[in-house]
């Protein structure tokens, strides 16, 4: 069994060993292979190498033979640029000396001329001092005498010729004037304005004038306290008559009477509402009456309140014209004036628009409307240009450019055609103005209206501050005023209202 083992374990030894070298064996047989590829691989490198270097040394010297030649062609370009040059240089210099040559004669000619305008002063010089000896008078004296003599045989010719002149210049301004303004007056036409100082409101039926005068006429009353009208209720069938020089007030008047008519409810506190109710009303019709009227006078850039105060002008009258009327018609007349003489047309047309632009408040300040007007274009940012144009309409302010005499004029012409004015309403109107005027001259008075053309006064009182003593003295003392103060025929009736009225709510 040992022997066995040895021989087992001699055979394991062997087994070992030949492993060995057969692994050895092939290692070397395997790098051998190795090598003879790596071999391979580096003689194609090399052989690729030489190639390339081959293909880089035919391309370098293609460039440097393009090179070359582009070299060659730009000494070329060079050499004939500079020849160019040379022919530029060596004709300027043959032009210069041209030049000189020129300005060498002009010289020499120059001062040819200046020696024989000398020799001609001296000459000239002589022939005086011969003439002057000869004539026995100095130049300056001889002068004067011709002067003279040529003035005194002309004089009479030249006075008839300016004469002449100023006559016929004056006859055609004459004629330009009044070919432009009868031009103006054709091109604008209007109807005659015939403004009153009634309206009538139709009835839907007979019976609803019971309604409107109410019991004991209690309505009627608070309508003319709220709205300053006077009703007359019995003049036409079917109708009911507003009558009051102030025609806001009879539009106010008419509005809510139509109101009240559509709503069925006539009494005290629903006329009060319709009232409040038309003032605001009436208040967006005026605002839409002033953008109309600023339309129709092509002017689109003023200010909303002007167009406000425009829209007013619709119911003040002048001697019986409508102002707002008037306005606009003087706004076209002026505009056609200022046109065919060759002035500011917008300035004038605005100035024209607004020129009475015064009498839209003028009742509740002081001032005359030109005053008022002025200071109501400063304050709402209009030019100085259209105030100026503006204020000389009746001479209280000088002329201070042309529009301004245009602007009169149109006014004139507007103010002076036939059928445009009534001198007698203007002063029934005045009267009523100055009675309400007297009135409100007294504390405690909250509104005053001027009835019946004037044949009345209804004066409504402030009940805190004056009792019924109080009253009954404050129409004798508006009485005895107004008779001192106002011009009147016949005899006006005061009547002092004062009225107590409690009001609460039940919440």
């Amino acid at each position: 069994m040992n022997s066995t083992i040895l021989l087992a374990a001699a055979f394991l030894v062997a087994g070992a060993v030949l492993g060995y070298f057969v692994r050895r064996w092939a290692v070397l047989r395997n790098g051998d292979r190795l090598e003879a590829k790596a071999q391979e691989e580096i003689e194609s490198a090399k052989s690729e190498a030489k190639e390339i270097l081959l293909a880089a040394k035919d391309n370098a010297a293609q460039i440097v033979a393009d090179a070359q030649k582009e070299e060659r062609e730009r000494k070329q370009d060079l050499r004939r640029l500079e020849e160019h040059l040379l022919k530029k240089e060596t004709f300027l210099e043959k032009q210069q000396g041209e030049v000189e040559r020129l300005s060498s004669q002009k010289k020499e000619e120059l001062e040819r001329m200046k020696a024989l305008e000398l020799d001609l002063q001296s000459e000239k010089e002589k022939i005086g001092l011969e003439l002057e000896r000869v004539a026995e008078l100095s130049r300056a004296d001889a002068r004067v005498k011709i002067f003279e003599e040529v003035e005194n045989a002309s004089r009479g010719e030249l006075a008839d010729k300016i004469a002449k002149m100023e006559r016929e210049k004056m006859k055609e301004i004459e004629d330009r004037s009044v070919e432009i303004i009868t031009s103006a007056i054709q091109r604008y036409a209007r109807n005659s304005i015939n403004d009153i100082t009634t309206s009538v409101v139709t009835l839907p039926n007979e019976d609803i004038k019971g309604k409107i005068i109410g019991r004991e006429g209690r309505n009627i009353r608070a309508f003319e306290r709220l709205t300053g009208v006077e009703v007359v209720v019995d003049e036409a069938p079917e109708s009911i008559l507003l009558s009051s020089f102030d025609p806001m007030r009879r539009e106010l008047a008419r509005i809510t009477l139509e109101k009240l008519l559509k709503d069925g409810r006539i009494q005290p506190a629903k006329i009060e509402e319709k009232v409040e109710e038309a003032r605001m009303e009436l208040d967006d019709y005026i605002r839409k009456v002033g953008e109309d009227a600023a339309f129709e006078a092509g002017i689109i850039d003023l200010p909303k309140e002007i167009v406000h105060l425009i829209g007013r002008l619709n119911y003040r009258t002048s001697y019986g014209q409508n102002v707002l009327q008037h306005s606009v018609e003087m706004t076209h007349i002026a505009g056609m004036i200022a046109s065919e003489l060759g002035l500011k047309v917008d300035v004038t047309k605005k100035a024209a628009l607004l020129h009475d632009i015064g009498k839209a408040i003028d009742h509740e300040v002081e001032g005359t409307h030109v005053e008022i007007g002025r200071k109501l274009l400063k304050k709402y940012g209009i030019s100085e240009e259209i105030i100026r144009a503006m204020e000389a309409h009746h001479e209280e302010y000088p002329f201070s450019s042309p529009e301004s005499y245009v602007v009169a004029a149109a006014d004139a012409i507007s103010a002076a055609r036939p059928g445009a004015r009534r001198d007698t309403l203007e002063k029934y109107v005045r009267r009523l103005e100055d009675i309400e005027r007297v009135v409100h001259t007294f504390p405690g008075v909250t509104q005053a209206y001027a009835v019946s053309a004037g044949r009345e006064v209804r004066v409504f009182v402030t009940p805190e501050k004056i009792d019924d003593f109080g009253a009954l003295q404050l129409a004798k003392q508006i009485a005895a005023k107004i008779q001192s103060e106002v011009q009147y025929p016949g005899e006006i009736k005061v009547t002092v209202v004062r009225e107590v009225k409690a009001v609460e709510y039940a919440r």
